[in-house]
């Protein structure tokens, strides 16, 4: 009753490790609500785990190879060009297509560099107690230092003498603020408004970043999200963005318990006023 069914989880384990096909999973032990059942269940949950970590490492492995091969692509054509052609400003134009590709390719190892660390950190790093208050504050006087005179005013709605505070990595809750408040400034128009906000709602603390710009196509609230997402301002030169900034905030955020929503605001007359991203933690407390 005991040797038998653990050597059926060993030998089921082991042919799971020697499959490639990654949907397969191992079966529970019947009839089992003893320690021996609860080791089958706790297998279950491991490998199951661990297969979905391996599928999402094998996606994202994917999706950035997608890519580079862009630039690359970009790059090898224009190389290819270069050779052929005695045209001074045509050369000139191709050079200037290779260095965009670089700093595209600079721009994209760099962010996945980024993504790929942050797991690891935050399971290996120790949380520190957080006070958003004066976090919001400096990210904001940063901007408005760096803030050009056409550029959109910045307006910062919460108590200044109340101070909340979570646990979490001040440097990556910073992160995703820095994120959404240069995302509102893309979308902003130069004359626009951006409203940050912080206040505690019984159990939660919420955070909004809400702008004046066209706001989010219908139905792409949650596409936003994903990995390489490309729809950017109407202006703005292809692939000044690897489209991982909102990606990796939520990442971040649901990494503290939190999430984080997209929406549009909208007028009296139901006409898209901008858009409006809201971060959520539990605290627990009321």
């Amino acid at each position: 009753s005991i040797t038998t069914p653990i050597s059926r989880l060993a030998t089921a384990a082991d042919k799971l490790r020697q499959s490639a096909d990654m949907s397969s999973r191992l079966q529970r032990l019947p009839h089992r609500n003893d320690e021996i059942g609860q080791l089958s269940d706790s297998l279950i949950g491991l490998t199951d785990e661990l297969q979905k970590r391996i599928q999402a490492t094998a996606a994202f492995a994917a999706d950035v190879a997608h890519e580079i091969k862009n630039p690359l692509t970009s790059l090898r054509s224009a190389l290819e060009t270069i050779e052929r052609t005695e045209d001074p400003d045509q050369k000139a134009d191709l050079m200037a297509v290779m260095a965009h590709d670089v700093r595209r390719m600079d721009r994209l190892i760099s962010d996945i560099s980024n993504a790929s660390r942050i797991d690891a950190e935050l399971a290996r790093e120790e949380l520190e107690t957080v006070d958003l208050s004066a976090l919001l504050q400096t990210l904001l006087n940063m901007r408005q230092s760096n803030r050009h005179s056409a550029g959109p005013e910045f307006e910062l709605d919460m108590d200044p003498d109340t101070a909340i505070l979570i646990e979490g990595l001040p440097s990556r809750l910073g992160q995703v603020v820095d994120n959404l408040l240069g995302n509102a400034v893309s979308f902003s128009p130069p004359d626009g408004h951006i409203k940050l906000s912080l206040k505690r709602l019984d159990d939660r603390i919420q955070l909004m970043v809400e702008d004046d710009g066209p706001g989010i196509p219908p139905g792409q609230e949650e596409a936003i999200f994903q990995r390489f997402y490309s729809q950017r301002p109407e202006g703005e030169t292809f692939g000044q963005h690897s489209g991982l900034g909102l990606s990796i905030s939520r990442q971040i955020i649901e990494a503290h318990g939190g999430t984080i929503q997209a929406a549009n605001r909208f007028g009296p007359d139901g006409a898209i006023q901008g858009a409006r991203f809201s971060v959520i933690f539990q605290t627990g407390e009321r």
